[in-house]
């Protein structure tokens, strides 16, 4: 070969070599995912969805790490230390903004994270037994009214999302209620159909086929706005309890101190994620509301639920584990 082809080949060579070396930040980008609760459940099932989403659209490696314990705080603290980078994301709940409330945390939830985007909310709903004569919440709110101390209410918990819903709506009807508490909603919903309490707040997603098949009644949908499935279940805003809503969600966090422009690149991919048609399915599937929120709004609703939760937790007297 002469020496001008062997020039060519070599610069032909370098070329290839540095091409394929130019990758982006994200096609090279390794994200991990903690999630601070089971694999299988709710959160796990949303994360890695999305996560696969961000795989295919940005070319990111994605791991999710399933770290539950201590009411998703094991996980949320190993979040908090992780590198300010934007490689380290973890999902939070209502919990996340509970917790303070009743225990001493290594984290501030209002300033040890970035928030990120509000993913996704699950509407809550109250129900009773198809035998029950309630079929309004009001019938059941005036029953309480007559037999203070006589009639039960359930729900995970204590200190649930849906535990301090309810209590929030028994401070506005003025009413005296038992709280059963149970290790879940699947549990508080299987009492509720063994006749053993007399109501339960749950996720929609957990009672929906309950009250498909006629053996639960649906009282009232306890977000703003009813429920896309259940048009005739009316909101408990609309059935007299003004500006009261109760959802659980899902957001996504950074550690503090992770930089603007990998907040922003990370909040626009989880609401285009969120927001994506094809998804819609597969959100629906798990008794989600998609949201995609900016990062902006997170951090409003996080600091909204903070205070709200603070003030029914005090005025209720609510006791945490």
């Amino acid at each position: 070969m002469s020496g001008s082809r062997v020039c060519r080949a070599a610069a032909l060579i370098a070329l290839f070599v540095a091409l394929s070396g130019s990758h982006s930040p994200a096609e090279t980008r390794t994200i991990k995912f903690i999630v601070p609760f089971p694999a299988g459940g709710g959160a796990d099932v949303l994360m890695r969805t999305l996560s696969d989403r961000w795989a295919q659209t940005y070319g990111i490696t994605n791991v999710v790490e399933n770290r539950p314990g201590g009411a998703s705080v094991i996980g949320l603290e190993a979040a908090s230390r992780a590198a300010p980078d934007g490689n380290t994301l973890v999902v939070a709940a209502n919990s996340f903004v509970v917790h303070a409330n009743f225990k001493k945390l290594s984290y501030d939830p209002l300033t040890s994270f970035e928030p990120i985007c509000l993913m996704a909310n699950s509407p809550q709903v109250l129900v009773v037994n198809s035998a029950s004569p309630y079929r309004k919440l009001n019938d059941l709110i005036e029953a309480a009214r007559a037999k203070p101390g006589a009639i039960s209410h359930a729900s995970a918990g204590p200190a649930s999302a849906q535990h301090i819903g309810f209590e929030q709506l028994k401070l506005m009807a003025k009413i005296n209620m038992v709280f059963v508490p149970f290790p879940g909603n699947t549990p508080a919903l299987n009492s509720l159909l063994g006749g053993h309490v007399d109501s339960v707040v749950a996720n929609y997603s957990e009672a929906a086929e309950l009250v498909k098949s006629g053996k639960l009644r649906a009282l009232a949908a306890l977000g703003d706005k009813r429920i896309e499935a259940w048009p005739d279940v009316a909101t408990a805003a609309e059935q007299g309890f003004k500006g009261f809503s109760v959802e659980a969600w899902y957001g996504l966090l950074a550690p503090a101190k992770t930089p603007k422009d990998k907040v922003a690149e990370l909040s626009k991919w989880c609401s285009d994620g969120m927001k994506a048609a094809d998804l819609k399915p597969k959100w629906e599937l798990q008794g989600l509301d998609p949201v995609g929120s900016s990062s902006e709004d997170f951090a409003a609703h996080l600091r909204k639920q903070a205070a709200d939760y603070a003030q029914v937790i005090r005025e209720a007297d609510i006791k945490g584990d």
